[in-house]
């Protein structure tokens, strides 16, 4: 069946909650209620443009997702994209799905002149890396957080 990617609708909470729970699990955290709704108020309302995501769906089913945001660079004068999250349901691992979100997160961070788009992912992830490998080009940065 065809996967078709499109912006999160405001209709997708309760199938963007599931798969965004799935996400935090395999990195073994969780948010809390709060912080599912206020994130998706942000990713849906045309009064928070920077935050973004979209849909993998399958059918009528969503199977995956991406969220991305834009902001200010010191060595840029242009904004740059980070793709914080994405995920894929296991059952479409495989099939292309990944690659179809992060290349959907290319196509509008260009159409928002925002040519720079980075992302992190933990050393385990195996599988994922893989992908990242084909697409994109790894770099020496090690992340530190307070």
């Amino acid at each position: 069946m065809t996967i078709t990617i499109r912006p999160l609708q405001n209709h997708d909470e309760p199938a963007w909650r599931d798969l965004w729970k799935a996400y935090l699990e395999f990195y073994e955290t969780s948010v809390p209620d709060e912080v599912y709704e206020t994130t998706f108020a942000r990713l849906i309302s045309p009064d928070t443009p920077r935050q973004q995501a979209f849909l993998a769906v399958q059918g009528d089913t969503p199977v995956g997702l991406v969220h991305y945001i834009y902001h200010p660079h010191n060595w840029r004068i242009e904004d740059v994209c980070y793709l914080q999250d994405l995920y894929a349901d296991p059952s479409v691992r495989g099939t292309g799905v990944g690659r179809a979100l992060i290349e959907a997160v290319y196509r509008a961070a260009d159409a928002n002149g925002t040519p720079s788009v980075y992302w992190m992912t933990q050393d385990f992830n195996a599988e994922a890396r893989k992908l990242y490998d084909r697409i994109a080009t790894l770099t020496p940065f090690i992340k530190y957080q307070r």
